[in-house]
């Protein structure tokens, strides 16, 4: 059976609330868009997505997809997997269009998106960001996978000690009281880096 242009789905909320009745949207839902909610999910994995086309249900985020499901036809997936992008290991890494950067190695990930990291106080000519993109295009940056959610290709940024203690510092530049207290005060190691292509 070949696969339909658009899906019936039953649209609803997912959040965690204790008493909540949220409102169910019916929609015709392209294919393609249902199946990257999918690939955030589960990689390009064909026989999951063929389970979860069968099963009818998918929570993504804090969305639920509910919809008829059926057997999907292997061949025409594969085709329609093939028009998504994937990893590209000798991708380089282009500063000029990271988009997010998560510091990790504390007990808590700080993500910052470029809008926030970017935004400088008055009469200051740098911003955290780009003295963040500046440790990146001195360092060495590792392509780790293509990620379906973030629509980015990842890579990883491990810090030395002395660039990471230099970020800490620069965290006073940034415009968000909480955002700037999580930089100086966390412990990271390294930092992972969305590009988008």
């Amino acid at each position: 059976m070949s696969l339909p242009a658009t899906v019936r789905v039953k649209l609803s909320s997912e959040a965690a609330e204790s008493i909540s009745i949220s409102r169910v949207v019916i929609q015709d839902l392209p294919l393609r868009d249902l199946i990257e909610h999918m690939l955030g999910v589960t990689g390009k994995d064909e026989e999951r997505i063929r389970e979860l086309l069968l099963r009818g249900a998918l929570v993504s985020g804090a969305s639920r997809f509910r919809w008829t499901g059926w057997e999907a036809d292997l061949a025409a997936l594969r085709e329609l997997l093939d028009t998504f992008p994937g990893d590209e290991p000798a991708r380089p890494f282009a500063v000029e269009r990271c988009v997010r950067a998560v510091l990790r190695g504390g007990r808590q990930a700080i993500d910052i998106p470029r809008e926030a990291g970017a935004r400088k106080p008055l009469l200051r000519k740098s911003s955290f960001w780009d003295r963040l993109m500046e440790t990146a295009a001195a360092g060495e940056t590792r392509y780790l996978h293509y990620s379906y959610k973030d629509r980015a290709d990842c890579y990883r940024l491990d810090l030395a000690v002395g660039a990471a203690e230099k970020l800490r510092a620069a965290g006073g530049i940034v415009r968000y009281t909480t955002l700037r207290d999580h930089i100086r005060s966390a412990d990271f190691a390294w930092a992972e880096l969305y590009v988008e292509r």
